[in-house]
């Protein structure tokens, strides 16, 4: 039997009780651009020290993981490029909404904040879109 979704879940997990944490030990939300733009604006340095530690657990969890599990094929594009582009209109999108997928979609929707809730319909459909037109359209990914 597949299970590739029980990892999600475990991930999914994993993340909701970082953020329930992070929350409850510092009464912000947590949300991955906001700490790491903080670190790059110099407007957390307040709490550097917890927000590079949030951050090493983001990159280093999952490599400690991958190598004791193997990692999974992706179905991600080798065209670095469009790669390239894409990290920099979702680290522009995350600047203009105010937050991310974290901040947004799992913080913002549990806490029912209605603007959370709003940014994430709209970068969910503007992902779909994207994949429609880059990938079935356009045929770059």
């Amino acid at each position: 039997m597949n299970q590739d979704w029980l990892m999600g879940l475990l991930g999914g997990g994993l993340i909701g009780t970082s953020a329930a944490i992070f929350l409850l030990a510092n009464g912000k939300v947590m949300g991955a651009s906001g700490l790491i733009g903080g670190l790059v604006d110099k407007s957390g340095l307040g709490n550097w020290q917890e927000r590079l530690a949030w951050i090493a657990g983001l990159v280093i969890v999952p490599a400690i993981i991958t190598m004791l599990y193997g990692g999974k094929p992706t179905n991600i594009t080798g065209n670095i490029p469009v790669i390239i582009a894409a990290g920099l209109f979702v680290g522009i999108g995350t600047r203009i909404a105010n937050g991310c997928t974290s901040g947004h979609g799992i913080c913002g929707i549990s806490r029912m904040s209605l603007r959370g809730i709003v940014a994430t319909v709209f970068y969910i459909g503007a992902g779909g879109l994207t994949v429609v037109i880059f990938k079935h359209v356009l045929g770059i990914i």
